[in-house]
């Protein structure tokens, strides 16, 4: 995953992955190194970090209706986009938004269809606990992600989210494909399908996409050509333990894939490997007759990107790694007049850690953001009679330049309780 930022920028676009982040950029200096490499002097390394893209095209669907979503209903309903991109674009990234709604909202905790029809029960929340947002070139595998499990206001227990939101509600994230080494398969002057689908995915996903790409402004035409190409499927294991309304069921999946290919534009031949690697892991249970349920989730997302001159000239390089534990805990009991009383604890974590090298400069940021709530409150079918909860947030930002930040939030019943931020311009990075 790359940043595709406004400006000057070396932190990832706050829209990647994450919460919006601190406005910290100009605490950021450049290295003469890297100064060298903005204003030209390294020619040969093109601005992958500075510069905005030239062009964005949209992938997204025609009925404004909608939206202009691509709305998902399954696994198999893939949607399409047909492109012709510029013949002097030299890197293309591919920016997928997606939200989850309706049987898929909290697709995170979805027990197996086995389990519901075993219990005869009448929800379609289904079809178990692992997600993959895939993209396709001519229905070609070109990448891939878990989403971050957002949780949206309202959700799991509203009175967590007073004052404070849950990570990414407000801001919903985004996930960057670089598809530089696939340009040989898109410069070809002909229009290409660009699709996008959801790996085992229930009504409804929106869906959508940007496309950035870059564009050589001393020439018309540059060649390319994909060199290797990696993609094994998916892996997948998933175990099922239950007895009536009791059940435990776990999934570990896997996935690695290499993509590399070469551009030849007014910068030189110049070489773009891709490494990608993925690993989920899942627990849904159910104990107390079905009354009590666990859901653990841990995501990681590991990207690296190296371009090179030549085989073994490496001119630059980056390492983008993401993981997003989840943790909710909740008891349901019934209490008078047709009410009952659920009890949930949550615990949710963002961490980002991103590595930029060049010739000789080198940048990097790390955030982690985190949130712990617990609370309890009386329903009475879709509304909450009385309930009390308190959540506590942290947010930590390091970089490369010693400078830090952190900020630690605590709200209760509606009431900030506490709010208390952290700079430091000495702190060491590890």
């Amino acid at each position: 995953m790359l940043p595709t930022s406004k400006g000057a920028s070396l932190i990832p676009n706050k829209r990647i992955l994450g919460e919006s982040k601190p406005q910290l950029e100009q605490k950021l200096r450049l290295s003469s190194s890297e100064a060298d490499i903005s204003n030209g002097a390294k020619a040969k390394v093109p601005p992958l970090y500075r510069e905005p893209a030239d062009l964005i095209i949209p992938i997204s669907s025609n009925d404004s209706q909608t939206g202009f979503w691509f709305r998902i209903q399954n696994e198999s309903d893939v949607h399409f986009k047909r492109i012709q991109i510029p013949k002097n674009a030299y890197r293309a990234v591919l920016e997928i938004y997606v939200s989850y709604h309706s049987n898929d909202e909290f697709w995170y905790s979805n027990p197996p269809n086995s389990y519901i029809q075993q219990n005869n029960l009448t929800t379609e929340r289904g079809n178990g606990s692992f997600r993959e947002v895939y993209a396709t070139i001519d229905r070609r595998f070109v990448g891939s992600i878990v989403p971050f499990p957002v949780i949206f206001t309202g959700g799991i227990n509203p009175l967590f989210w007073e004052p404070v939101v849950a990570l990414g509600a407000f801001d919903l994230p985004s996930y960057n494909l670089d598809l530089t080494p696939f340009l040989g398969l898109l410069l070809d002057g002909r229009p290409h399908d660009l699709g996008i689908g959801v790996t085992d995915g229930i009504a409804f996903w929106l869906v959508d996409a940007n496309l950035h790409l870059w564009l050589d402004s001393r020439s018309s035409c540059v060649t390319a050509k994909l060199l290797r190409y990696q993609a094994p499927k998916i892996s997948v294991s998933r175990h099922s333990i239950s007895h009536r309304l009791n059940g435990t069921f776990t999934i570990e999946a896997g996935r690695k894939s290499y993509f590399s290919g070469w551009v030849n534009s007014s910068m030189g031949n110049l070489t773009t490997d891709v490494n990608f690697k993925l690993k989920f892991k899942s627990l849904v249970g159910f104990t107390g007759n079905g009354n009590r349920k666990e859901v653990q989730m841990k995501a990681k997302l590991k990207t690296g990107v190296q371009i090179k001159e030549g085989p073994k000239a490496v001119l630059a390089q980056g390492s983008y790694k993401f993981k997003y534990p989840l943790l909710i805990v909740s008891s349901t009991l019934p209490a008078e007049n047709n009410t009952y009383r659920m009890t949930t604890n949550l615990s949710h974590i963002l961490s980002e850690q991103t590595s930029v090298m060049f010739d000789r400069g080198r940048t990097y940021s790390s955030i982690t953001d985190q949130q712990k709530a617990d609370g309890w409150m009386l329903v009475q079918d879709h509304s909450v009679l009385a309930g009390s909860a308190a959540t506590l947030q942290t947010y930590q930002y390091r970089d490369h330049t010693g400078f830090s930040y952190s900020r630690r939030v605590t709200a209760e019943d509606g009431l900030l309780l506490s709010d208390n931020t952290t700079l430091s311009s000495e702190a060491s990075f590890h």
